[in-house]
Formats: structure tokens, sequence, C-alpha cells
């Protein structure tokens, strides 16, 4: 472990929304942590931009060199088959970073901030979304894997309240929602809006899904004043939700499975309050939810860190999480 004395590890959370770059030494101790924009080449076309100079600037920030940095895990949103490490990899290939990297989904170390890389479920609902899971056994499953997708993301909760509104499925207590709606898109009317629907609300699809994701946080805060058109659209990604949980936790062994929740989405009130009620009726399982242990940046600094087999012991752990809550909320 010697070898190790004065040298860092670098860990990235390159999300749908930011790249999250933290560098601490052997012990755990968080020397410097910063963000920048999108890690994902089909949320931003700047993704490598972004990437390098948030390497860049930790590294600065950290006062080490990029020579002493020992290894390097990077969980990149988008990263979902070996066609894939194409762009990933180029996302952290500074010419003089010359340190081992590991490059996995974000999802990997989402899950080893939250549950440690213990078994459990953890559920993703943000930017993104994905259901993520380690067995008992350490197996790997995805929702995806089945061909499974719960569409909780953002983007999704925008597109389909506009869609219910456009039908017509209104009731009355929606009128703040749809007041809300009709102000965001610049319009006074359903019909204007319906109009602005017709040319595709915004050309280019990367802005288009952007400007829907902003759409989220209103529908969740109706939903809680008692919107019938929001608890729909919220009921029905909470549904696929719980099915995808459901389904990845018969592939488990013991009676009682942990699940985390990550992202705005799955972390509004709402959710939570629905997820928390149908978690307890479980079909087969228990279910526990757990708050994370650690965001997950923490969790790919923690994957580096066993990538050189350092013993993740209680104070290293405890030196992160006193160095993660005074710089990183």
């Amino acid at each position: 472990m010697n070898d190790f004395n004065n040298r860092v590890v670098v860990g990235i959370d390159g999300g749908g929304t930011h790249s999250r770059v933290m560098v601490a030494d052997t012990k755990g101790m968080i020397l410097s942590y910063v963000e920048r924009g999108s890690s994902s080449i089909y949320k931003d076309l700047q993704a490598r931009e972004n990437v390098y100079q948030a390497l860049k600037q930790a590294l600065h920030e950290s006062g080490k060199d990029i020579s002493e940095v020992v290894t390097l895990v990077a969980g990149i949103a988008g990263y979902d088959s070996k066609a894939d490490l194409n762009w990933v990899e180029r996302l952290t290939d500074l010419p003089e970073l010359k340190c081992a990297k590991l490059h996995v989904n974000d999802a990997v170390v989402a899950h080893s901030g939250a549950l440690l890389s213990e078994p459990g479920i953890i559920v993703i609902s943000g930017t993104g979304s994905i259901i993520f899971s380690v067995t008992e056994e350490g197996k790997q499953i995805r929702n995806y894997d089945l061909h499974q997708y719960a569409a909780s993301a953002a983007r999704f909760l925008g597109y389909d309240a506009i869609y219910e509104l456009l039908a017509g499925n209104v009731q009355e207590q929606d009128q703040q929602l749809v007041q809300s709606m009709l102000q965001f898109w610049g319009v006074t009317s359903v019909e204007q809006l319906s109009l602005l629907a017709l040319k595709g609300f915004i050309t280019d699809q990367r802005e288009r899904d952007r400007r829907f994701s902003e759409l989220a946080p209103i529908v969740t805060e109706n939903a809680m004043k008692l919107s019938p058109l929001a608890q729909t659209v919220c009921n029905r990604a909470i549904h696929k939700i719980t099915v995808g949980v459901k389904i990845l936790a018969s592939y488990f062994l013991e009676s009682e499975v942990k699940v985390s929740l990550i992202g705005s989405v799955v972390n509004s009130e709402y959710f939570q309050q629905q997820l928390s009620s149908r978690m307890i009726e479980g079909n087969n399982k228990k279910y526990r939810l757990v708050s994370p242990a650690f965001s997950p940046v923490a969790g790919a600094v923690l994957m580096a860190l066993k990538q050189l087999d350092i013993i993740i012991t209680p104070e290293l752990l405890e030196n992160l999480a006193l160095h993660t809550n005074s710089r990183h909320k």
C-alpha cells in the first residue's frame, strides 16, 4: 500500500445533466469536487469537452499533478453496450492521464455509493431512468436486460402531461396545472398549444427533451395538490417503477430487498409517498427503502479505491462522509 502514498484516485459521475468529478486520496479524503455539463453525447454534443474541463479543474483544485492519479472510475449515462465504448472512453482520454481507467454505466457507481455495493436495488429517475440491482450472488441485473423500461425520467412526465392536456383529459382541479403549462410554453390557450405541438414544439430533439424535462417539477408539485391529470401521469410512471423493482427482486434469494431512490423525479414528495406505500404491499418480497449512503460520484471514488485492493474500512467511510458533507451536498 505504500506505493500509493501521496497518490490520488478520480471518481466521475457522468450524468445526462451534469458531469461530477471528485478527486480523493487513498484514505478517502476528498481533495476536490467539480461539476460541469452533461457527459452524455445523447444529451449534449459538448459532452467530451464538459468532462475534460471538469477533470482538469478538479485536478487543479486538488493540488495534485495528473501524474499522481493511480486509477479512475467513470460511470457514464448512456453506456449501455460495448458499442458505446467508442465514445465513452474518449471522454477521459486526456493524453497526459496515463492511469488505469474503468468505465461503467452510471447506475453502477450510483449503486456503489447508495448501497456500498451490497445486495439491493437502486431506482434512478431524473434526467434519465434505470432500475439496477446487485443480487446476493453479486450478479448485476438492469431492467433494461429484460427489455423493461420504466419511462419515469423527467422528460416523460413533461411529454405525458402535455399529451393528456391536448387529449382533453382535464378536470376542474387541473386548472392550476393547465395554466402553469400554458405559461411554460408562452401561450394563452390550449388551442395555441396545439398549434405549437403541430410544429413539433422545438426542432432539435436534445433541446426539446431538455425543455420537456423542465416541466417535471410542475407536474409532481401539482400531483401533491391533487390535480387528477398530474396524478395520472405520475401514477403511470410509478407503476412502471414498481413493476421493474418487483421483477428484479424476484432474482434475489432473501425475503427482504433493500431499495434506494436516486434522482430528482423519484425523490419528489409525491413519488416518495407513493413508492413508500406501494413498496409495503410487495409481491413475494418485502422491501426496505433506504436512503443512499453516498452520492454516485463518491460511489465512483469507492470503486476506484477497490480497484487498488484498498480495504474500505469504517474509518475510510467516515473520512469520505465528513468531506462529502462539507464539500458536496
